[in-house]
């Protein structure tokens, strides 16, 4: 069986306090439905967490709108660190998340009401399309944009995760991995210069090579109508003047700390990755169980060691009052879930 990637199935963040992020993603930005909610230890993440195993608490949440959603991310174990410096647009990692809204200035005006840290007017990105810029209370910088892509028509301002902006080194070897690996394939825009829609950002007023990648094909397998199409956007500074997000940091502390893809065929993926020169550093080579969730995860380094997560999904809950779980190992990897398993899945929102 082939590869199939069905989109982005979240973006981790680490946190202080999982709950209290959670609580405001789920009312700022309508993530507000909870996939599992586990406290484990991280056993398989030693190359990552200084070959000790460390405690941590998770929460995936999903906006059933549309988009990839978030895992909420705390350390248990140990005080999780910040940067050690003001990173900025081409420092080497995930700087920035996408969210998608359909009524972009309404959804200023809502958080400008909600009084989030805006931290850009609307304006127009090298594509064309309208956008703007904000910062969580967590300090993460959220790109605001504008979709007409959606899962189910809900009366919500905001979908879920649709991208990623990440610093790179090398723009040419990066664009070849995120079109080889994760099949961002077509090149919307390849520009340098000084931006006027990312001037208001850390580092928006110097020169960068701006690249932004999307897939040709539309995506397939069961949760594609929720994750829907997404895009990666490859910055590098062009004075080489970048430093790496997590340098001499733990996976898990604050920040974006990984972009995760819901896939099927893991054992295939292992051995593409491995062909083109980068092969999985993490492999729950099983099924890993989180109580509420069970599936084959796996974590390769983009060039400049950025991780990238994928799950192959096993199991996961419908409706946990009553014990529905839906078991995805015995169905068409291709075929999508049909629009009545995501309007069920809609009704575990909480408020």
């Amino acid at each position: 069986m082939a590869k199939i990637i069905s989109g982005i199935q979240q973006i981790g963040i680490g946190v202080e306090n999982v709950y209290e992020a959670w609580d405001w993603y789920r009312k700022i930005l309508g993530f507000d439905v909870e996939i599992f909610d586990e406290a484990a230890e991280a056993n398989l993440m030693l190359p990552y967490t200084n070959n000790e195993p460390q405690r941590r608490h998770a929460i995936l949440t999903m906006n059933i709108k549309g988009g990839g959603g978030l895992e909420i991310w705390e350390y248990k174990s140990r005080k999780p660190e910040a940067p050690k410096y003001d990173i900025q647009l081409g420092d080497l990692g995930i700087f920035i998340m996408k969210i998608k809204t359909d009524k972009i200035q309404d959804a200023y005006n809502n958080l400008l009401s909600n009084k989030v840290n805006i931290l850009s007017n609307i304006s127009k990105s090298p594509e064309g399309e309208s956008h703007f810029y904000i910062k969580d209370p967590y300090n993460n910088i959220i790109e605001i944009e504008e979709s007409d892509q959606w899962n189910l028509k809900l009366d919500k301002l905001f979908g879920g995760n649709s991208g990623s902006v990440i610093g790179v080194s090398d723009m040419d070897k990066s664009i070849a991995f995120y079109a080889k690996i994760l099949g961002y394939d077509k090149v919307i825009y390849d520009r340098t210069g000084v931006f006027d829609d990312m001037i208001a950002l850390p580092g928006g007023k110097k020169s960068l090579r701006r690249v932004l990648l999307k897939h040709t094909k539309p995506v397939e397998g069961a949760f594609s109508p929720l994750l829907g199409p997404s895009s990666v956007e490859l910055i590098c500074d062009t004075q080489n003047s970048c430093s790496k997000i997590y340098q001499d940091r733990l996976w898990g502390d604050l920040g974006y700390i990984h972009l995760c893809y819901d896939i099927s065929g893991m054992n295939e993926l292992r051995e593409e990755c491995k062909a083109f020169g980068y092969p999985f550093t993490v492999d729950s080579s099983n099924s890993f169980d989180m109580g509420e969730a069970a599936g084959h995860f796996s974590y390769i380094e983009d060039p400049d060691d950025t991780l990238i997560e994928f799950v192959e999904t096993h199991k996961i809950p419908v409706m946990k009052k009553i014990g529905w779980y839906l078991n995805l190992t015995k169905r068409d990897p291709k075929k999508p879930l049909p629009k009545w398993f995501f309007k069920v899945m809609n009704m575990m929102r909480k408020s």
